[in-house]
This record gives C-alpha cells, structure tokens and sequence, in this order.
C-alpha cells in the first residue's frame, strides 16, 4: 500500500486528497463513497440553492389580484387550487419545484406565471427574458407544445412577446458536444422555466445552476415519481426531500388527464404506494386484449403473446399508420411534407414500450417482431416506414437524443428521413448521414420519458431483474393518455415491479 493512504481515510484506505478519484464524506455524516466527480457536481448545487435562497425576491405587485385574474376557476375538487399556489410560489421565490403525475397541469401553471411575470416587467418598463429548456429535443418539442397551447386560451393582452420555443438543455447551456465542457457560459435571463427535470442527472443540474443568474428566477418541472436520469444522480427526487426547499415545493394533485377513480389513475396511486396485493388483484381483473376492446386498461395473456395475440395488438395499434403509409408507397410521386406530417402524427398515437433492449420481451427481439407483423422488409437497413430515434445530440443536423423520424418514399425511388421541428415544420434528412438512431416500433421505459400516446403496450420480462422498479413501471404507465395494454409474463415480475424502488444515495435531500 502507498504510504500515506491509510492516514488519509481511516476505513477507506484506497481515498486520499484532491487528486483522488474517490471522496468519503466524514464519519460523522451518513457515510458515502463518491467519484470525485459526482461529489463536486453535488457540492455545486447546494453552493448554488444556498446563494439562491440568500437573495432575497420583490413578488410582483398587486400579486392576489393578478392570480385572481390568471385563475377565475375554483379547484376541481372545492379544495385548494394547488395550480395557483405553485404560481404564486414561483412568483415570490427566485427558486421553485413545481412536481406532479401527467395531466396535473405543471405547464399550464407556468403559462400563467409567464403572463404575470411579463405583465409585471411591462409595468415597469422593464424587458422581460425568458428560456425555456428540457433534457432531450423530443421533450424540448412537447414543452413548446404545451406552452404555445396555453398561451392561446389567455387573454390576448397577457400573452404578449411570451415566448414559445424551447431548447434542449445542451444547447441552452451552449454545451456543444456530448457535454464534456467544465462549465456553461451566463445566461441572460429573468426566468428560466427546464421542464422534465426528473431526467437531470447531477453533472447537468451543476451546470444550469451556475450558469442561471442568481437575480433571475428558476423554475424546475418534472414528476418525483418518475424513472431518474440515466446518469448520476436522482436530483428532482432528492431536492424535492430538502426540508429548506419545502416553502419552494409544490406538487400539483389533481389530474386533468384521467382521474383517481380511472383505469390509469387508479394504479398509477397503487404504484406509487407499493400495493403490490392491489395491483395483483386489480391484474387479475383486468379484461384480455381484443381488438373490440374499449376499457382503459387491459391484460394481453402472455401465453397467447407467444403466437399471435401481441402481433394482433400492434397492427391494430399502426392500423391507421399502416393503411396512410402503403398509400404513400403506391404512389409514383414523392411524400410531402403533409403526407409526412400526417405520418407522424398517425405513428405517435401508439407505442410500444418495454422495461428491457435484450431478452424476448426486450426492445432488440420484439422490433423485428414488429417489423414482420406489419408486413414491412426485414432484411433492408432502410426502408419506407422505418421509425428511427437519434440516440446522440448532432448539431451539424439539428437534430437531438430523442428525436423520432421517419423514413420515406421520394421521387426516384430514393428515401428521406421526415424529423418534426419544435415549430411542427418538417426536415428531411439523408438516411445515409444519421449515424447514431435505433429502430423505435419498441423502446425501452427510459427513452419514453418526456413522450405521451393515445395507446400504449407496456411489455415486462418473463424474470425478475434488478431494472424492473416501481418507477419505470410508473414512468411506462403514465405515457399513456387514454388507454393501456400490459404484457406481464409473470406474476413475480408484476409484484416486483411495485415494491422494488430505486435508491440513490446522496447529499442533496439533507439528510
């Protein structure tokens, strides 16, 4: 052993000083092993949320009457209007954590406080900068989405210069490349609003913390409860345990997509809770796939799967998809932007997704399947109807992690690949210069974060494995909007997939 070692960490006699690639938090802590790296993102954020909370914030003025404005509505429910208390909260805090399950409202809060925010600064002349940011392009997109949406139901006086276009974290942070730069540049910015914060690992929280002003507002968005970044860390989760962020925290309740009472709703509470006796139970009634079937939940018999029950269940998912694409390869003229857009549209209505890439109930295994139960090529690279998501930022394209396209017939014969624009506009790329995209008729839980569908089938493994967790089983129910079809090979993989919980050790939740 190098001399010198043991002194420097009694217990853990392979840590020493700064040049260590491994820090050991003091026996007096809850004791933790970190990567240097990962220990020096986490001091960063609580640097920065301490600097943040010292400076004190002016709320806007006349701040009841506004809300009163922004939010005529009483509650759904009779009871507190936790969509105007969030507002409010961002309003007088230069930091808010605004949490909740899908449907709960969290981008048409911010909409509101947009407008108050704007309205305030036009009263006293001042300008008023605002970014808007999410992990990955896909969820940039929807941001824009939601937002533009909720700025045409206000008042056309309130909306104002508000923007719309979101980036993805990377290009707002000006990280061009995977991320390897040390440190972002300042923004310029009175609000930065980062939706899908859940996705944010601890290196990038680190980041966007240093590089938003400490005068500006931060507002951070995203679902506790939903699967952690792939990376390092569970920031969303762990900030939101702060017991000194607690005035800063909201978490949005009422869900105006599906209620308590409904299919999803309903497990998506037993989820969260760990009833695995409830979920088993309401498994055992779920009704089995038909493609008759109207119920917002069903079971497809895994048996059944094995031969043509899980096939039947995709072509009736891609029907319409599949009849709009046929259409457009009989045809000797190019697909235009219209044909693609309608196109898209069709194949994001529905969606399979899975827990696992490898296994037979994996993405690597059951894409093909689909593939050849759709009557498309399997032995061509490209083909007319190839969906393909972009799996590394590449900005030479502007196209980023997330993006979904598809292939398509044009003049000649050739194909193009169609990519929808956070402003709905379409690109056409050459197939021959996307280097890094999967096939995506199946994705795993993890790269449908920050994606919704109509119609889902959420396909688990055959035998229990360490990535089948409450919060992927959560995060993959909840992309649904209407309705939901699970594949549960086994009861044990169900029972698992409740009470299993993902831990993450570390120093933001103040313990």
């Amino acid at each position: 052993m190098p001399p010198g070692l043991a002194a420097s960490a009694p217990g853990l006699p392979w840590v020493q000083g700064a040049g260590s690639p491994l820090v050991a938090t003091p026996a007096a802590t809850p004791r933790r092993l970190y990567l240097r790296r990962a220990w020096s993102a986490e001091q960063q954020i609580l640097q920065h949320l301490a600097d943040r909370q010292r400076l004190p914030v002016e709320p806007p003025a006349n701040l009841a009457a506004q809300l009163d404005r922004l939010f005529p509505d009483a509650a759904p429910d009779g009871g507190t209007d936790w969509q105007r208390v969030a507002c409010e909260t961002a309003a007088r805090n230069r930091i808010a954590l605004i949490t909740g399950g899908p449907g709960t409202g969290k981008t048409t809060t911010v909409v509101r406080l947009l407008a108050l925010l704007a309205a305030e600064a036009r009263d006293r002349g001042r300008p008023f900068v605002v970014k808007l940011a999410a992990p990955t392009g896909k969820a940039a997109s929807r941001l824009s989405q939601s937002i533009g949406a909720g700025l045409a139901r206000l008042p056309e006086d309130l909306r104002e210069g508000l923007p719309t276009d979101a980036s993805t974290l990377h290009r707002l942070l000006g990280l061009q490349g995977e991320g390897t730069a040390p440190t972002a540049p300042p923004l310029v910015a009175d609000l930065v609003v980062v939706d899908e914060a859940s996705m944010i690992d601890l290196e990038m929280m680190a980041r966007l913390l240093a590089a938003v002003p400490v005068s500006a507002r931060l507002v951070l968005l995203g679902d506790k409860d939903q699967l952690a970044s792939v990376e390092a860390g569970a920031v969303l989760a762990q900030l939101c345990e702060r017991p000194d962020l607690a005035p800063q925290r909201v978490t949005l309740r009422h869900s105006h997509r599906f209620d308590a009472a409904s299919g999803i709703g309903r497990w998506a509470t037993r989820i969260n809770e760990g009833d695995a006796p409830g979920v088993l139970a309401d498994w055992d009634a779920l009704p089995r796939w038909s493609a008759a079937g109207t119920d917002v939940i069903r079971r497809l018999d895994a048996t059944a799967a094995r031969h043509a029950t899980l096939e039947d269940c995709v072509r009736h998912g891609w029907s319409g998809w599949r009849d709009r694409l046929q259409a457009a390869v009989a045809r000797s003229d190019a697909c235009d932007d219209a044909d693609a857009l309608a196109l898209l549209d069709a194949f994001a209505r529905f969606q399979v997704l899975c827990a696992l890439r490898e296994g037979p109930w994996g993405v690597e295994q059951l894409n093909p399947r689909i593939q050849r139960a759709l009557g498309l090529p399997l032995r061509e690279h490209w083909y007319a109807g190839r969906p393909v998501m972009v799996t590394r930022n590449d900005y030479a394209l502007k196209l980023m992690n997330g993006d979904v396209g598809l292939c398509l017939p044009q003049a000649g014969g050739t194909l193009r690949v169609a990519f929808r624009d956070a402003e709905g506009r379409l690109r056409w790329v050459q197939p021959s210069r996307l280097e890094s995209v999967d096939t995506v008729f199946a994705m795993t839980v993890h790269k449908s974060q920050g994606s919704e569908f109509d119609d889902l089938l959420l396909v688990l493994p055959d035998t229990p494995t360490p990535v089948v967790t409450r919060e992927l089983f959560y995060t993959g129910l909840t992309r649904a909007r209407r309705r939901a079809t699970l594949l549960a090979p086994s009861r044990e993989v169900l029972r698992q997939a409740v009470e299993k919980r993902v831990r993450r050790s570390g120093g933001l939740a103040g313990d």
